[in-house]
C-alpha cells in the first residue's frame, strides 16, 4: 500500500455516469486501472445536477434527465506518479474533463495498518 504524507497531485476526472469503456462504465474502468498503477487511492463521486459542454442540464430531481448524472473519479498520488497515468486517461475519456491541483495529504492512520494492535472498536492497545 501506498502512504502519502505532505505534497501531492490530485487528479478529477468529470465524465457522464452513462460514458462506457468496451460495454463497461468508464468510470470503473479508470479506478481499476488507477488500482493496477499501484496509484495511493481513487474515488468515484456521482452528482445530483451539473452540465458540460453540451449545456444540458442533468439532474436527479427529473426522471426524464436523470438517466446520465454526472461523476466524478478523484485520483490522489505524488505528482510524478498521477502524470505517468494521465496517458491512460487521455486513451480513456474522449468527452469529459480533467482537472489537476496541487494538494497536500494528511494521511490518518486505519483499523488495517501495522502501526499498533487496535482492538475490535478500533482503538489502539498499549
Amino acid at each position: 500500500m501506498t502512504r502519502l504524507t505532505g505534497r501531492a497531485l490530485r487528479v478529477t476526472v468529470l465524465i457522464g455516469e452513462n460514458d462506457t469503456w468496451h460495454h463497461r462504465p468508464l468510470y470503473s474502468e479508470i479506478v481499476h486501472r488507477a488500482h493496477a498503477a499501484g496509484l495511493a487511492g481513487a474515488s468515484v463521486f456521482r452528482g445530483i445536477e451539473g452540465f458540460g459542454a453540451s449545456s444540458l442540464i442533468h439532474t436527479s430531481r427529473l426522471l426524464s434527465l436523470s438517466e446520465d448524472l454526472p461523476v466524478a473519479v478523484v485520483i490522489v498520488d505524488a505528482e510524478e506518479r498521477v502524470r505517468a497515468f494521465l496517458p491512460q486517461l487521455d486513451e480513456l475519456v474522449t468527452e469529459g474533463l480533467v482537472i489537476l491541483d496541487d494538494c497536500e495529504v494528511i494521511r490518518y492512520v486505519g483499523r488495517g495498518d501495522n502501526q499498533g494492535e487496535s482492538d475490535a472498536k478500533g482503538k489502539k492497545s498499549s
